[in-house]
């Protein structure tokens, strides 16, 4: 009983952190380019549009991660608490970096840790996985670039002939898209945390959705304004209708991949998009932006590691000790939430510009 309390504990913990981290940065976009001009609006209607995204269309993509990436007859309460544990850690450290991860691809990376320990891996699904998250975010950044040099090129046209009423078009549309791609981190990402809950059998599909989407909601409501401004403000900064290229390529794309039940990276999706339109403004040095740079070492190095985390964990404490593990390990995550979230904290220094 202990250690399925401890699971259920790190994967709503997991939940949030992946509201932190991945549905926050889906409203960046809006809040870079001054369309919400308050941190706190934004990161409520991203948790409002990721709850109804995830109820309305996570089915597909929780199915994948609770038995698609390696046998379901490996997954244990103890399996699970250790994938968990692994991908938890993993996404917490790039949240205090202040870096937006993709959930998707630590999770996945800590499945196949654990099937490489002992469950065996579904390699030709595992290999579609990994094609997809390799081509989204070039996609991405291939869609968002050829379209803002398309429109940006009639922006100042639009604006000279309907000036008063361009800018508030602009900001809702904005907004609008934002919500849209709130509403496809809530289909794809939702089954990160409850996957592996559903894989194990100690929670059904539909109240694992509902419960982890709730506390992804309530993860971006508290945890997400450090990645929404490194989205938003400290890669490029952005015009309007920039912004709503940038979130309407990457929800469609994020959308398009929960259709078909895979679990794709929405942040690098939704980075790309936002370097996209950068690069079309600023020109190819964006890319020597620390920032930039720093992100593509973590999105390489954190799949991998989450992956030999939960291979070493699985070698080691899997039969005998993981309940102790974990219960050693949850006071440290607390412990590191309650220091961030202090007082003392420096404030977050943002660039205006390039």
């Amino acid at each position: 009983m202990l250690i399925t309390i401890i699971a259920f504990a790190i994967a709503f913990f997991f939940a949030a952190n992946i509201g932190a981290s991945g549905t926050a940065a889906a409203m960046g976009s809006a809040y870079g380019s001054g369309a919400l001009a308050s941190r706190k609006l934004a990161v409520i209607l991203v948790a409002l549009f990721a709850v109804v995204g995830a109820n309305l269309g996570g089915e597909e993509v929780v199915t994948t991660i609770s038995k698609g990436i390696i046998s379901p007859s490996g997954v244990t309460v103890q399996v699970t608490v250790i994938i968990l544990l692994s991908a938890c850690t993993t996404l917490f450290i790039a949240n205090r970096m202040g870096i937006p991860l993709s959930t998707s691809e630590v999770t996945v990376g800590s499945i196949v840790g654990a099937g490489l320990a002992g469950g065996g891996v579904y390699w030709s699904k595992l290999l579609l996985i990994v094609s997809t998250w390799l081509v989204i975010p070039f996609l991405a950044f291939a869609v968002a670039f050829a379209t803002g040099r398309f429109l940006s090129r009639r922006e100042e046209g639009w604006k000279r002939r309907w000036p008063r009423l361009m800018p508030h078009l602009l900001t809702l549309l904005l907004i609008v898209t934002g919500c849209y791609e709130a509403f496809s981190a809530g289909m794809n990402n939702v089954a990160n945390a409850i996957g592996p809950l559903i894989g194990a059998g100690v929670i059904n599909t539909t109240s694992g959705i509902w419960l982890g989407s709730l506390f992804m909601a309530a993860g971006a409501i508290a945890l997400g304004g450090r990645v929404l401004e490194t989205n938003g403000k400290k890669i490029t900064k952005m015009t309007l209708l920039q912004g709503s290229i940038v979130s309407f390529t990457s929800g469609s794309l994020i959308i398009v991949a929960s259709l078909f039940g895979i679990p794709a990276p929405l942040t690098q999706a939704t980075t790309m998009a936002i370097i996209g339109v950068g690069t079309d403004t600023v020109g190819w040095s964006l890319f020597r932006k620390p920032v930039v740079k720093k992100i593509f070492a973590v999105w390489f190095i954190s799949p991998i590691s989450s992956m030999l985390l939960t291979l070493a964990l699985m070698q080691w404490f899997v039969n005998h000790s993981v309940t102790l593990l974990s219960c050693l390990l949850l006071p440290l995550a607390l412990g590191a939430y309650l220091k961030w979230k202090s007082p003392s904290r420096s404030k977050i220094k943002t660039q205006a510009k390039l």
